[in-house]
């Protein structure tokens, strides 16, 4: 008898151990994963009990929160002029979580990360007071790039080329987070609607949506022919026929303007006028390798560029015939870039050669405005020489002076800029794109801004695309807000 309650002892024991070591398993191995898992009711239930942070433009909160009935949800987010800035803010559900900004810092809108609370709160797991998240937005230029795109499919960007900062972000067709941020069947419904919508409002353009950047492109290509010596200055005649026969085929490739001056013009007038033969030979001339390097100086293949939103990488390809990298040198073929990256272009070439590092915040707070993160003297790379980004700001200017990009022009101001249109479709059978970029100065403040607008979709006739007559109208007013 002593032998079988031994042996039930030693079975009891042993179940026991083994019900210890799995609670100990689940409860300091798997607890947190237990507690980030999206079906743990819990989490969302602690997450909105108390109102969330803010996000601030030009010192207000954008964001809000309140109070819901009939929901263990307590509060929910709220939004002031959500179509205005969800490009910016992104969105915060309690149903389809969180992005952009609301995304990379939920946990210090939230209350939950770890800088907020003192020694004590981390020992007893009490959920501090939520930070808040100071943008670099500049309303006026928001507003003016918004109401401009108005009901057109695209983008814009707006840098200050000496600091960084991002002064507008706005992506056509927008939405409101509001309306999604609860866990109604009105929000679900909503959110089920607008990712139904054939215009995608929910994907911000201006950093995630990389397209053909057409002829934008050639400031690239400009830039590597005057750093490599395929050209000691802008107003150097090249050695181009128009038109220019592809290298190795015998496809011909025309000029959008037939009667401008293309064979073997200078790059200021090549800019002038776009003239394609000069840039499809100057990228073969120089290879691929050297235009690749050169465009990944400006931020391209980067598949980590942070601002601290991810955006999506911007690609100037690999592998090439001599062919294809002709039309690389256009803007097409596969070279695709974001409104952003397009910015930091012109951004770079008024900023004397320098590419400060593109950030949309400026400082994250705590609730009692302490700071926890500082962006004010953001990362700062060589990218240009000051003498190639002077003769290209010159060039740039002839091209709102006197070429296609007048509709830039602002009174009193020093713009320069470049339009694009690029290819769309098989056998460009679609309607293209329309692009401008450019960068003003205003010589009494001397403030700045380096601009890019993206038009995707307009109701404009085909014969009426054009970078100048769809995106530079844009860009002139996103440019004046900025420099008043």
């Amino acid at each position: 008898m002593n032998k079988m309650i031994r042996r039930a002892s030693v079975f009891s024991l042993l179940l026991v151990l083994a019900l210890l070591g799995r609670v100990t398993w689940v409860q300091f191995y798997e607890g947190q994963a237990l507690a980030d898992n999206k079906e743990n009711r819990r989490k969302a239930i602690e997450q909105y009990a108390y109102p969330l942070g803010d996000i601030i433009v030009a010192g207000e909160a954008v964001t809000g929160s309140k109070r819901t009935t009939g929901s263990d949800l307590a509060y929910k987010r709220t939004y002031k002029e959500g179509e205005l800035y969800a490009p910016v803010t992104g969105y915060s559900s309690q149903v389809y979580g969180a992005n952009l900004l609301e995304g990379v810092y939920q946990d210090v809108l939230d209350g939950t990360s770890l800088e907020l609370g003192g020694p004590m709160d981390v020992l007893t797991g009490k959920r501090a007071d939520p930070g808040g998240v100071v943008t670099t937005i500049d309303p006026e230029v928001q507003r003016a790039a918004f109401e401009s795109l108005g009901d057109t499919k695209g983008a814009a960007v707006a840098l200050d080329p000496a600091t960084g900062r991002v002064l507008g972000m706005v992506s056509t067709p927008s939405y409101d987070p509001s309306v999604f941020s609860g866990s109604g069947q009105k929000d679900v419904a909503r959110w089920s609607e607008l990712g139904e919508d054939p215009d995608k409002p929910l994907v911000n353009r201006a950093i995630r949506n990389p397209l053909a950047p057409g002829s934008t492109f050639k400031l690239v290509v400009a830039a590597a022919a005057l750093e490599e010596g395929l050209y000691s200055s802008v107003d150097e005649a090249t050695k181009s026929p128009s038109p220019y026969k592809l290298p190795d085929t015998t496809r011909v490739l025309e000029n959008a303007i037939a009667t401008a001056p293309c064979e073997n013009a200078s790059l200021r007038t090549a800019l002038r006028y776009s003239c394609n033969n000069v840039f499809a030979k100057a990228a073969v001339d120089l290879g691929e390798d050297k235009v690749r390097a050169m465009s990944e100086k400006f931020g391209f293949n980067d598949a980590e560029q942070d601002i601290p939103v991810r955006a999506y990488e911007s690609v100037y390809p690999k592998g090439m015939d001599r062919p294809s990298t002709a039309l690389t040198g256009i803007g097409q073929f596969e070279v695709t870039a974001t409104p952003l990256q397009i910015a930091m272009v012109s951004a770079v070439i008024e900023n004397d050669g320098e590419l400060v590092e593109p950030h949309m915040v400026s400082q994250v707070t705590d609730a009692d405005g302490n700071t926890l993160e500082d962006f004010t003297d953001p990362a700062t790379e060589r990218v240009l020489s000051e003498s190639t980004a002077r003769g290209l700001r010159s060039a740039m200017e002839t091209v709102v002076e006197e070429g296609t990009g007048s509709n830039a022009r602002i009174p009193g101001a020093t713009v320069g800029g470049k339009t694009g249109t690029a290819q769309r479709g098989v056998n460009n059978s679609e309607k293209p794109y329309a692009w401008f970029t450019s960068y003003g100065q205003d010589p009494d403040s001397g403030k700045q801004v380096a601009v890019a607008v993206l038009i995707e979709q307009s109701d404009a006739a085909r014969s009426e695309v054009s970078g100048n007559g769809l995106a530079a109208p844009i860009a002139k007013a996103m440019m004046a807000a900025a420099l008043k």
